[in-house]
Formats: C-alpha cells, structure tokens, sequence
C-alpha cells in the first residue's frame, strides 16, 4: 500500500522523538576512496610501468593507442557486463579486470603483470587536500572511516603515504560480499566508530552509491563527478561541523 507519494525507502526508523528534535551534529565522517580521497596513476603512467616490469617494448605512440583502446574495449557489452558486482569479492574484480585487459592488444599474454600494478601500494595517490582535512579532523578529535568498493584492503595504500594512522575504520565491500549503496556497509562502519548513523557524514563521488547512504540515516556530501587531479573540495567537510 503506497502511504506517501514521496516516501522513499529506508534502512532505518527514526523514532518521534528523533524526527521532531533538531540534526544532532556531525560526530563522524566516512569516505569514498576512490575519485574522493586517493586517485589511481594515470594511466600512460601505469602503462610505462607495465611496460618496465613485463619488458614488453612500449614508445609514445603505444601508449596513446592502449589508451585509446582500454576507454574502446571497456564499453564492449562482455566486458561491461563482467564488471557489474566486480568489487563484491577478490575474484570476482580479479576476472573483471582480466576480461577487460586480455581484449586490449599490448596487455595480452601480460594480463596478471597489468593487474598487478593496479594494486602495487603507490598506484593509488592522496589528492592534495586529503591529508589536510583528515589530519585537521584528528585534530577535532572526529572519528573517520572509510567505506568504499574496492576487492582489497586500501589500508596499503594508506601506509605507502603515511596516512593510515588518521582513519579509525576501514570497510571494504569484499569483505561483505556486497557494494555500496547497502546499507551493511553504512551501518558496519557506524557500529564499529561507536556512532548514531544520524550523526555521521558520507562523503563521496557518485549519487547512488555514496548518496545511498542517507537511506541508511547518515547525512551525505557529495563532490563533482569530473575527473580531478587537484583538490577534491574536501575542506568543505569542515563546513558541516560548524
């Protein structure tokens, strides 16, 4: 029976009390990792890595035809369709990647190689402003986390760059079984920061995913899409704690 035409789904029930009090403020703030904290190299840099470990020849030209053929082949309906629930486990994002890589001409045969590096700990990089607002949040004493779709713990990534000591929780989807927007991830990251979801921010990238976490209570911000290699806008973070 449909009670509201504007009632939307959600994972939690707000007693009266909570509904008719004011927004208890912000006691903790989770994050996106990818495209909203760190970033993955580029990619002529990564190929040029490929190209050092596997001794695979690889010039200028090369690299702008991969590239050019890696955007081409992800769109192919195969391996579009491999990708859908890639981060859910280990194995599955492992057969994703290689379904997308062997139909790109200079990764195959060097499949696992290509692989490999996307997962080596400096292939993923802070953006400028992401030290500075965690470490301003410690300095608040505001609990942080991260919950991101990803097939590994990004706490490697983290210590490459000094920064794991400024983050309290880390959840990963594989280690659920499920992606964002389920409400299992929300929740397990507020259960184990030991805060109220209502008083916890999300940040991150993409509408549906990170914005999924209101149906869960939180509060969410979200940047822009555009691929950036400088600030993420996080400093606004702050903003909410005013």
């Amino acid at each position: 029976m449909i009670y509201n035409l504007f009632d939307s789904a959600a994972a939690y029930r707000p007693t009266e009390a909570e509904q008719a009090g004011p927004v208890p403020p912000i006691e903790a703030v989770l994050f996106d990792f990818s495209n909203t904290i760190f970033k993955l190299i580029d990619i002529p840099t990564w190929l040029r890595r490929v190209a050092a470990e596997s001794g695979r020849a690889l010039d200028d030209t090369l690299v702008e035809k991969t590239a050019a053929q890696l955007y081409e082949t992800y769109r192919i309906p195969e391996v579009a369709a491999a990708q859908i629930g890639r981060d859910e486990s280990a194995a599955q994002h492992r057969i994703a990647l290689f379904a997308w890589f062997e139909r790109v001409d200079y990764l195959q045969g060097i499949e696992a190689v290509a692989y490999e590096l996307i997962a080596a700990p400096d292939a993923w990089v802070p953006y400028p402003d992401t030290e500075p607002l965690l470490r301003e949040l410690r300095r608040r004493g505001v609990k942080t986390g991260i919950v991101s779709d990803f097939p590994w713990d990004v706490g490697v990534h983290m210590e490459h760059f000094g920064l794991e000591d400024l983050v309290d929780v880390r959840v990963m989807s594989y280690q659920y079984g499920t992606e964002k927007p389920d409400p299992v991830l929300f929740r397990a990251a507020c259960d184990r920061l030991g805060v109220d979801p209502r008083a916890t921010l999300m940040v991150g990238d993409n509408p549906a995913k990170d914005g999924g976490a209101a149906a869960s209570g939180l509060r969410a911000y979200l940047l822009p899409g555009e691929p950036r290699t400088g600030e993420r806008g996080l400093a606004h973070v702050l903003g909410f704690l005013d």
